[in-house]
């Protein structure tokens, strides 16, 4: 905490995010004053208040004026932080930065924080929640005391912060906006550079330059731990750090062999170059999480740490809210939330949904994630809509863009390729979902799909 001395306050505008809100409850646990803004009021703005962190919902100068007042706060001792989500003309925004306060991007904190630290960090455009969730996870249960910084709620630790003792800090590696290039890892992981956030980069070429130089930024003498088919889009640095591949399947240095699916369980062994790791259990469902527990396997062996502690991580990993997160689980009914919001994503969740549940009928509802991604992947997000048995779509929830002409839910559905869709507002999905015979549903989507998700749930315990 040292580069933080003279701070008495960090004032956070957008603190609700997933990012944002592990980094305030970072600084209030070392004791500083935290507080700040976010556009809406959530459970885990609620949490965050219950942890004596003042948050307010307006957009309000005056309101922050007088705080800073009654705390003896000003631009020598304040810090304000804040993110690429929070639009360039929000009035507080504006009011700090021609006030001429010190202002910190997110991920710039996230650096300072571990600069002096050994970090393992997890970037890729999938898998990065539940791959750097499960390391610490095996950090954890190896007794290696890390602190983490991850983009989901853990569901072991019910937290998105581990607080460690030791000098070892796992950390999600968010490509958005370029903010990975903050950090200089000694151990980094990148599951996926398909492409994503193209409102940002433009073109995946400029997404994949950035890649390039993050791989760069791995510490002299470190790892670098890439999944089969990065290295077509990105210059892995084999001369400055040792590279490590892996893969579900393919011919890498780590992947996984015999997998079956018992009862819903996933068994499978892990084979290295010249070893294995034989009969293992992974607590949470999906070839796709086999992968991302493939990559942290090749972490944990990069920190030396024993089979017996991973064997014992993987069995007991619950995995993280909204990815796979049952809601009810019967004989004759089955529900289940996940964060997917990009076609890769949700060809993965109903890949998985298939493996654990054959022959039975899923029924999706899905909320797409900004009108340029779903213009961007129109067609893949149809192709992997198709894997489902019923369709149900909502309007695309925008978050930080105004609409695009043409792009709407309506003209994805018409893309897809199935005979039982439809378009539902959220207002009539409840009864929507009440109405139906279901087997197997699935809600999925980055939006505010979730709060959705205790009414259905209701709805359908009722029945």
């Amino acid at each position: 905490m040292k580069n933080f001395d003279n701070i008495k306050s960090l004032y956070f505008l957008g603190i609700g995010g997933i990012g944002m809100s592990a980094l305030a409850r970072y600084f209030n646990a070392a004791g500083k004053q935290v507080w700040g803004y976010d556009k809406t009021q959530t459970k885990l703005t609620d949490e965050l208040s219950a942890e004596k962190i003042d948050v307010h919902y307006e957009e309000n100068i005056e309101l922050v004026l007088k705080k800073m007042n009654e705390a003896g706060l000003n631009k020598e001792n304040m810090l304000v932080i804040y993110t690429p989500a929070v639009p360039g003309e929000h009035a507080e925004l504006v009011y700090f930065r021609e006030s001429g306060f010190v202002m910190k991007k997110r991920a710039e904190l996230l650096g300072n924080i571990t600069e002096n630290s050994y970090t393992v960090a997890v970037a890729g455009t999938h898998g990065k929640t539940t791959t750097s969730s499960l390391i610490a996870h095996i950090l954890r249960t190896a007794n290696i005391d890390c602190t983490a910084f991850l983009g989901g709620i853990t569901q072991n630790y019910n937290t998105n912060l581990l607080l460690g003792k030791s000098n070892t800090t796992v950390v999600e590696a968010d490509e958005y906006d370029r903010s990975f290039l903050t950090l200089h890892p000694d151990i980094a992981v990148i599951t996926s550079v398909d492409a994503d956030h193209l409102d940002i980069y433009g073109d995946r070429r400029f997404m994949h330059e950035s890649y390039d130089l993050f791989a760069q930024q791995v510490k002299k003498g470190g790892t670098l731990i890439a999944k089969k088919g990065v290295e077509e889009g990105v210059d892995l640095p084999s001369k400055k750090s040792t590279v490590v591949t892996y893969s579900l399947n393919a011919d890498t240095d780590y992947k996984a062999s015999n997998i079956t699916v018992t009862d819903g369980q996933f068994n499978y062994s892990v084979l290295k170059r010249h070893s294995a790791i034989l009969d293992l259990t992974l607590g949470i469902p999906g070839r796709h999480n086999i992968e991302n527990s493939v990559a942290a396997i090749a972490v944990a062996q990069a920190m030396n740490i024993s089979e017996n502690d991973i064997r014992k991580a993987l069995m007991s990993f619950k995995g993280v809210k909204r990815r796979f997160e049952y809601h009810i689980k019967t004989r004759d009914l089955v529900y289940i939330d996940d964060y997917a919001h990009h076609p890769a994503e949700l060809r993965a969740c109903i890949t998985a949904i298939r493996d654990v549940y054959p022959g039975k009928k899923i029924t999706g509802i899905f909320q797409p994630h900004l009108y340029t991604r779903t213009r961007d992947f129109a067609d893949e997000f149809a192709r992997s809509l198709e894997l489902l048995d019923e369709l149900i779509l909502v309007e695309i929830y925008p978050a930080r863009e105004k609409p695009i002409p043409g792009v709407t839910s309506a003209m994805l559905l018409d893309k897809v390729k199935l005979q039982n869709k439809k378009l539902c507002s959220k207002e009539e999905l409840v009864n929507e979902v009440a109405g139906r015979k279901l087997e197997v549903l699935l809600t999925a989507g980055a939006g505010d799909i979730d709060l959705l998700i205790e009414p259905i749930t209701k709805a359908l315990t009722k029945k």
